[in-house]
């Protein structure tokens, strides 16, 4: 059986949230920039370990907030199926601290209105336009540690204009979703490439 799997993707806007998911899945980049409006779905597939996973990819428009409450979720369009989300990635642009901002009120948000333990809920958090580097508002390792052993999470920076450690991010996601009971037997990831639309990824 085909276990599903539910990411949802959240940041401020222009952080290039849509540009990496696009990257992913299709090995598609856009110069110019068109702000996300709606929630969009994407439904790629992978191979993990010879285990096939249908994810389900939420493209997250910016949100004020969190839905603290189902009925808050379903009132918003934009927030429908990010409060049962498998998993998270919080994007955010190394060169602009108000999106890190952001990254960090969403990722509070999550952890205090989520059912269960917050530890059990994959978050990982992504720094992207490393291409920028000499524009970061923050050192790596100072963020890196921040999000690792203050928060609790994962850290990854990507370029999506030059698709660098896009692949690795979601890489990187699964492990930890798998470590944390998506499948007990936790081994090593291996990509070896993505197919055609409506793709499957192997990793």
């Amino acid at each position: 059986m085909v276990e599903t799997l539910s990411i949802a993707v959240i940041g401020a806007p222009a952080v290039g949230k849509t540009s990496i998911i696009r990257q992913f899945i299709y090995n598609d980049f856009s110069e110019g920039y068109t702000a996300t409006r709606t929630r969009y779905v994407y439904r790629p597939s992978v191979i993990l370990n010879g285990n096939m996973y249908e994810l389900k990819i939420l493209d997250v428009p910016p949100i004020a907030s969190f839905p603290a409450s189902a009925s808050q979720e379903w009132m918003d369009l934009r927030c429908r199926g990010v409060r049962n989300a498998n998993a998270y990635i919080l994007v955010y642009d190394i060169c602009c601290v108000e999106s890190f901002e952001y990254v960090k009120m969403i990722r509070q948000q999550i952890v205090d209105n989520r059912e269960g333990s917050s530890n059990e809920v994959p978050i990982l958090v992504v720094g992207n336009k490393r291409d920028l580097q000499r524009q970061r508002f923050m050192p790596r390792r100072a963020v890196s540690v921040l999000v690792k052993k203050t928060w609790k999470c994962g850290y990854v920076e990507c370029s999506a204009k030059f698709n660098w450690h896009v692949i690795l991010l979601f890489k990187e996601l699964l492990g930890i979703a798998v470590a944390r009971g998506l499948r007990q037997n936790h081994t090593s990831i291996r990509l070896q490439g993505a197919l055609q639309r409506n793709r499957c990824t192997i990793m």
